[in-house]
């Protein structure tokens, strides 16, 4: 098993400010999307960057994750995707994204304990992230994986393997792509929310 986060993308959307060096909690988002796998059971982690790389390599902390660059990251997710299941030695991959912070330990814990060979978390019965993807469809989800795609073809060919596993109550879905959603993300409300 091995965590795969995707954090590769420019951030048009937030002026071009890479959404792995965003702030979090007083650290680089890229940071807390992987403290979450490795603390929802991931012990081994492949990073995916593109956009910035040397700049996010010099300021977070990464630790031992394996760090593997898409020169082809303005494509889009999917280019991403194909980069980082490349070469993977691993039984299943559980896939996270940088950019939604509100995912959380207890929702990778509950994919990972699906015993699916594809399973996604949901949000009141809506698949969101993370994904896992069992090593016999590595393939085919790289096959499929183009522009901002990432697996949806995969899941869409796969649906009665698909297990949706409910994580609404232990996590939020949502993904930060502007200036505003950032913001929020810095509220006193959100402030307020534990740390896991």
């Amino acid at each position: 098993m091995i965590g795969l986060l995707l954090a590769a993308g420019g951030g048009r959307r937030m002026g071009n400010r890479p959404k792995a060096l965003l702030p979090y909690r007083g650290r680089p988002m890229v940071e807390h999307a992987l403290t979450v796998l490795r603390a929802g059971g991931c012990p081994r982690v492949r990073v995916v960057l593109g956009a910035a790389a040397d700049e996010i390599l010099g300021v977070a902390r990464l630790g031992d994750a394996e760090v593997v660059l898409n020169p082809a990251w303005e494509t889009g997710m999917g280019s991403s995707l194909r980069v980082g299941l490349a070469g993977l030695t691993a039984n299943a991959a559980l896939i996270g994204l940088v950019d939604t912070p509100g995912v959380t330990p207890e929702a990778v814990s509950r994919v990972l304990a699906s015993g699916a060979p594809l399973a996604a978390a949901s949000y009141a019965g809506e698949r969101g992230h993370p994904v896992l993807i069992a090593s016999r469809f590595f393939a085919e989800a790289s096959a499929g994986a183009v522009g901002d795609a990432g697996a949806r073809a995969l899941l869409r060919a796969h649906a009665g393997e698909l297990r949706l596993v409910e994580c609404g109550d232990v996590a939020s879905p949502e993904d930060v792509d502007t200036p505003e959603q950032l913001a929020r993300l810095h509220s006193p409300q959100a402030r307020e929310e534990p740390s896991e």
